[in-house]
């Protein structure tokens, strides 16, 4: 197990399980590209879509990197040796039907996919990629959550919580959608945003 890792990610919630994992970390937030999320490829499959939107991630975290880039100010308790550790990303989609549903562009759009989530079951993917000394390592964590069946106040009220904007189909199952989720199968970190088990595993695969 590293000694310290790079999470290119803002996600508070992933910060989180690397705190709960007792993993020492330092965050960089990579310039994005324009738009909340990364446009589907024609013909492109929904799984194959969240593996590509993380290594992508990595990519691109790893060449800002090598192109000079930096924290500023820079984080006075990182080691010395910060630009030598493992560069940590993830990405994660909320599968319906085969559809991609992303982070809702307004308050129509949020409440439109909770209504296509209400009483059935959907995948989340959660996509890993661990980049170090030159490689690509990746693991992807599948979950099936089954939201309970939700009336137009259910929804109404989630929406106005303002909980669904920013986040993978509309919810957070760390926040008030929790009380909407009838039945979960697979990896809570993962539907959270990063899969506890899966990232242990790839971070066990380097040294120092």
């Amino acid at each position: 197990m590293p000694s310290f890792i790079l999470l290119a990610s803002a996600s508070p919630r992933r910060h989180e399980i690397l705190d709960q994992l007792g993993i020492p970390h330092g965050i960089l937030r990579i310039p994005a590209p324009e738009g909340e999320d990364e446009p589907q490829l024609p013909g492109e499959a929904a799984a194959d879509y969240v593996r590509r939107t993380a290594r992508d991630k990595a990519e691109r975290a790893v060449a800002w990197l090598a192109s000079g880039g930096r924290p500023e100010p820079l984080p006075a308790v990182w080691p010395a040796t910060w630009r030598d550790a493992p560069i940590l990303c993830a990405d994660t989609t909320v599968i319906l039907d085969g559809d991609v549903l992303g982070k809702p562009r307004d308050a129509a759009d949020a409440a439109e996919m909770l209504r296509r989530l209400s009483g059935r079951d959907h995948e989340v993917h959660t996509a890993v990629v661990l980049a170090h000394q030159g490689a690509f390592h990746e693991a992807v964590s599948i979950s099936t959550v089954r939201f309970q069946p939700l009336t137009q106040a259910d929804i109404a009220a989630y929406v106005a919580s303002g909980e669904p904007f920013g986040k993978a189909g509309g919810y957070a199952i760390q926040g008030r959608a929790a009380a909407l989720v009838a039945h979960q199968a697979g990896s809570h970190s993962g539907v959270m945003g990063l899969p506890a088990h899966e990232t242990s595993r790839l971070l066990a695969l380097c040294r120092g």
